[in-house]
This record gives structure tokens, C-alpha cells and sequence, in this order.
């Protein structure tokens, strides 16, 4: 009788605004024998397609085309941005998943308001001045400026590189197709999230993606369990990589038993 050989589930870790899947350089060492993919959003230091609009929808199709390339259901993390669009896949295409974690579950919480650079790239020729200022920086003032907000040298470099007309472009209209009214039918659908195990990201020291209450309440919302990483902040997978890999580490076994 033949030994059944077990296939590692695969990771899928999807990067945010305004990276590159460098965000992830230090984790993925960490996630032991796991297939890991960390796949580019298009326009963030690589091309986007032709016809493709940026908006929030288009990035979620985008996605789902991307896992439905692994071949079989897989473990999804998304961190920012790649966190809205975990739970977005999560709410719509649940068979595509063992399990999903993301630190952007505070989006869905109702109460919930944009930060305040958000609400600028969402304006009209402020968002456009903002990506301008943005492309023309000497690139040291660009890195340090990363630098100084918990982002290493290494990966600031990687970010700065990948602004372009095109990352402007794109991210300008990705913020605008997520204007509070328009990313209320997400939020409904956040039920729909609970369909397999999912895993809200509570960084305390991150400003972006609201309070610790605020945070609790939409992983109820989505029917997830809620985990926190002490003094870490909106780029803990950076900041502290091996506790980080160890508190996912844990979660997917969990989701697999």
C-alpha cells in the first residue's frame, strides 16, 4: 500500500500601496517548505494591461485570476491594499481558499474614514499634484522618506524605483473607485467573508486602518478571528518578520487541520 504525499498548501501574499511584492522579502524565508507567491499589482513598478482601468473591482479580477492560477485552494494574505482585496476575494470566491488573513479589516467596519493622504489622492488636482510631487523627488529624499516611516533601506529603494506615471496613474484611480459610497457594497458583503477561516491582522502602532475597537468589530463583522501584533506597525512583515511568519505559521496549520 502507497504513502499518501501531503502537497503544502500554497501562500499568496499580495502587497499594498505604494509597494512593490519587495514588502514581503523578509517573511517569506520564514514560512517554512510552503509554495509562496507574491504576485505584483499591475501598475506598481510593472506594466498594467492594456484596457485595464485601476479601479478596486478590476484589481479584485485581477486577483482571482492569479490564485485561480496556483491550481488549488490556498492560504491568502494581503497586507494594505492586498488586504481589502483578500477579503474582497474572500466574500466572492471562497472556494479558492483554505484560509485568508489581512491587516485592512477596518475597512469594513462602517464607521470607518480614509486616512487623510487617501482623501487626498481621491480629490481631484490635489490626488494629481500629490503623485506628481511624488515622481519628481530626488530619489535619497524619496528613500529617506520611507525610511523614516519603518520601511528598510533595501525595500525603500525597491518602492522608489517603481513610481511612475503609471503607478500615479493607477493609484489615483484606485482610491477614487473606493470612495466610502463606493466601497459600501464590500462592506454588506462582509458576512460573506466568514465562509472560510479568515484572520483579521491588528498591528497596534498602525495609523491607516483605524482604532483597536474599530478593528474588532469589523472582524466580527467578517466572521474572523482577530490577532494582534504588539507594538508593530503598518509594515509589521518588515519590522518584525519572524514573529509575524510565526503568528501566520501557526494560523495556517490551524485552518489546515
Amino acid at each position: 500500500m502507497s504513502e499518501t504525499t501531503l502537497v503544502p498548501v500554497p501562500v499568496v501574499l499580495v502587497h499594498g500601496n505604494p509597494e512593490t511584492p519587495a514588502v514581503w522579502d523578509l517573511l517569506v524565508d520564514h514560512l517554512g517548505d510552503r509554495p509562496v507567491f507574491t504576485p505584483n499589482l499591475p501598475g506598481f513598478g510593472c506594466p498594467a494591461p492594456e484596457g485595464f482601468d485601476a479601479s478596486m473591482d478590476a484589481y479584485a479580477a485581477w486577483l482571482i485570476e492569479e490564485i485561480e492560477a496556483v491550481g488549488q485552494p490556498i492560504h491568502l494574505v494581503g497586507h494594505d491594499w492586498g488586504g481589502i482585496l483578500a477579503i474582497r476575494v474572500a466574500e466572492l470566491r471562497p472556494d479558492l481558499l483554505v484560509s485568508w488573513a489581512s491587516d485592512a479589516a477596518g475597512l469594513f467596519h462602517p464607521g470607518y474614514v480614509w486616512h487623510d493622504l487617501a482623501q487626498v489622492w481621491q480629490t481631484p488636482g490635489d490626488g494629481e499634484a500629490v503623485v506628481e510631487a511624488m515622481a519628481v523627488l530626488p530619489t535619497e529624499d524619496a528613500v529617506t522618506g520611507f525610511v523614516t516611516i519603518g520601511i528598510p533601506r533595501d525595500q525603500a529603494e525597491v518602492f522608489v524605483a517603481a513610481i511612475d506615471d503609471t503607478f500615479g496613474a493607477c493609484v489615483l484611480a484606485l482610491y477614487r473607485s473606493a470612495t466610502t459610497d463606493l466601497l459600501a457594497p464590500w462592506r454588506d458583503a462582509a458576512s460573506q467573508a466568514g465562509q472560510k477561516p479568515g484572520l483579521a491582522l491588528r498591528a497596534t502602532d498602525d495609523p491607516y486602518v483605524g482604532d483597536d475597537v474599530l478593528v474588532a468589530e469589523a472582524a466580527d463583522r467578517l466572521g474572523a478571528d482577530l490577532a494582534v501584533l504588539d507594538k508593530c506597525g503598518h509594515w509589521w512583515m518588515l519590522q518584525d518578520p519572524t514573529t509575524s511568519a510565526a503568528l501566520l505559521n501557526g494560523w495556517f496549520e490551524r485552518t489546515e487541520g
